[in-house]
């Protein structure tokens, strides 16, 4: 293809202006990908990151897809960084993609949250307390199982769980919904009366909101151990860390404490139409010591100290 003389001088001055930008600049060009999954805790934690990232100077987004899509999407290099990683219930998932080293296993963000099944507390005063008590109320629960969003790993434990008949589950039936429609679904029931089994986790403000238990019994083939006790990791894309060792670093700072998040969920609750992202930077706003901890050793995207940046972006929060 012949190249006129107009183009390739045009063509010349673009690779030039891009080999002279600063090495920060050039970073900063590239939009920074979060996966999450639309869990009130993790679009908090993302839309936190989105927001702090903007303030330095980034272009970043927060893209909400389901648990399989997210490891799909770091481990083609279609998303960067991923804040919930709850094992060990989703290691079936997960667990693949760090052994073939496409998608980095990271830090922990959060110990000591939870994951499992859980009752409305009358259910369990009526004797239901154990996975193994579930099939004795089967006519009471209707022989159903309450999940979230399809491809979710708790929906595909109560799957295999029913697959297998662990615990005498074979006759059950397993209802995927959304966060907010099985949360609904089960405060309907408990102002009813009625008996439900749903899938519980914490921190979330389900536990302020719903007089609830959690069962015991889990396993290391359901839950896993201790009651279905979790740790919550930051994943990332092979490669990021080197490519964005600035943006990497802020997100590896960020841990998310189980009360801090109580609190900003709670909030969220109390003030309806308030969003995530704004919940968040104004618990940031009140809390500056977890800011200044979030941001040591990162910069803004021209090189600059990161921490008077985000504390400017943080003004206008309510």
């Amino acid at each position: 293809m012949r190249v006129s003389g107009r183009n390739l001088v045009i063509a010349l001055i673009v690779a030039l202006s891009l080999a002279v930008l600063p090495a920060a600049s050039q970073a900063a060009a590239k939009k920074i990908r979060f996966v999450s999954v639309g869990w009130t805790g993790v679009t908090v934690k993302t839309e936190l990151a989105v927001s702090i990232l903007q303030s330095l100077g980034y272009e970043a987004e927060n893209v909400m897809v389901s648990v399989p899509i997210a490891y799909k999407a770091m481990s083609t290099g279609d998303g960067d960084a991923f804040f919930g990683n709850w094992m060990p219930s989703m290691a079936s998932i997960a667990d693949p993609y760090f052994k073939d080293g496409s998608v980095e296993k990271g830090v922990v963000n959060m110990p000591g949250a939870k994951y499992t099944l859980a009752v409305p507390t009358f259910c369990a005063k009526g004797g239901l307390k154990d996975f193994a008590d579930i099939a004795k109320f089967g006519d009471k629960l209707d022989w159903k199982i309450y999940g979230i969003e399809a491809g979710n790993d708790g929906n595909l434990i109560i799957q295999d769980m029913i697959d297998k008949n662990t615990f005498g589950l074979g006759k059950f039936t397993l209802v995927p919904s959304s966060e907010a429609g099985m949360l609904a679904q089960v405060q309907s029931y408990a102002k009813e009366g009625r008996w439900i089994v749903f899938l519980g986790w914490s921190p979330h403000s389900m536990n302020e909101r719903i007089d609830m238990t959690y069962l015991t019994g889990s396993d290391d083939t359901t839950f896993g151990p201790n009651d279905g006790t979790a740790t919550i990791w930051t994943n990332l894309r092979k490669g990021f860390a080197a490519e964005q060792p600035n943006v990497a670093k802020l997100v590896t700072n960020m841990n998310f404490p189980i009360p801090m998040m109580n609190q900003i969920m709670t909030t969220l609750h109390e003030h309806k139409g308030l969003k995530p992202r704004e919940a968040g930077r104004s618990w940031l706003k009140a809390h500056p010591d977890t800011a200044k901890r979030w941001l040591e050793g990162v910069t803004t995207a021209d090189g600059k100290p990161g921490l008077p940046a985000v504390l400017a972006g943080l003004k206008d929060a309510t």
